[in-house]
């Protein structure tokens, strides 16, 4: 069985009655999407940001990668970086290990995007994504955010 699979089954019953700190909208409709973005962060010498998009009861998470500010005028164009990415789904409450994906990249200079897995947890079950970004010589400092499925 595969790790999504797992977290499907793993949530099954679980009921979270907490509100997180973000959450879709109750009045949103079964097939529209609410997108629940995080904070910013500085990783890698680039700005990062993770967001969750919910869409009834499945969620995916996914990460930008951008350049942390316009270059300077006449400066040269920024060095092309390898990234490893780490994007990070799990339940909270529920004791299982996050399900992570863990993918390498190349940065130029346009805004990246690094998708997960969509998943299907019930209901008023809370997610939280995690998404870190490495280049040598730097270590990821992972930025969060959470989303309560309100359906």
């Amino acid at each position: 069985m595969n790790r999504l699979a797992l977290l499907a089954v793993g949530v099954a019953g679980l009921t979270v009655l907490a509100a997180g700190p973000a959450a879709a909208t109750p009045e949103a409709a079964a097939d529209q999407t609410v997108t629940t973005c995080g904070n910013s962060g500085l990783q890698a010498g680039l700005l990062t940001r993770l967001c969750a998009e919910v869409t009834g009861n499945a969620v995916q998470f996914y990460g930008r990668v951008s350049l942390a500010g316009p270059p300077s005028p006449g400066s040269p164009t920024p060095a092309t970086k390898e990234l490893s990415t780490t994007l990070s789904a799990e339940v909270v409450g529920a004791g299982s290990p996050p399900l992570t994906q863990d993918k390498p990249v190349v940065f130029t200079t346009t805004t990246l995007e690094v998708r997960g897995p969509a998943s299907s947890v019930p209901c008023g079950t809370t997610v939280r994504g995690t998404f870190g970004v490495a280049s040598f010589p730097w270590t990821p400092q992972p930025v969060v955010v959470e989303v309560t499925l309100t359906c």
